[in-house]
């Protein structure tokens, strides 16, 4: 059946940045809808973001196209050009090769839920904006933006 159950669906915590750049997404959560649901060509994640939670460090993607929708709550999307308040119903889309780093803040006292869609295309290679950290998507290292490797973590 294709329905997904979302109880048996794995709640990862936090995020694979290298310290100290994983303590800003340290209390969202992600579960892998389009895992469970046996999909290849397109990744959907429930986010859950906690107030004052990161969704990621600012990025923009090489190859992959990207689609956040909010279920509820309330986001502050961060890109190059300012800040945008995002509602329930609300969505925003990111072009591959853009340049364009962006990410979403909870500034608000309550939880937000939203869905994240993009294609996985191993050659994307993810580009954080105001930080020194890039990571191929093929192997999902976390590199120096010269090219040098964070050490693995944990």
């Amino acid at each position: 059946m294709p329905k997904i159950d979302l109880a048996s669906v794995p709640v990862r915590k936090g995020s694979g940045y290298p310290a100290p750049f994983d303590a800003p997404c340290a209390t969202r959560t992600r579960q892998r809808l389009g895992d469970a649901g046996g999909l290849g060509d397109f990744g959907v994640n429930l986010m859950t973001l906690p107030p004052s939670g990161w969704s990621s460090q600012r990025h923009w993607h090489s190859h992959e196209d990207e689609l956040v929708y909010v279920l509820e709550g309330e986001l502050v999307l961060v890109e190059d050009g300012g800040e945008t308040l995002l509602k329930a119903a609300d969505s925003a889309a990111f072009a591959k090769n853009s340049g364009n780093g962006h990410h979403m803040i909870n500034r608000s006292s309550a939880t937000a839920r939203y869905l994240e869609v993009g294609s996985r295309c191993q050659d994307d290679v993810i580009t954080c904006s105001d930080i020194d950290v890039m990571s191929p998507s093929r192997d999902g290292r976390f590199l120096h933006k010269d090219g040098t490797p964070y050490p693995r973590q944990g």
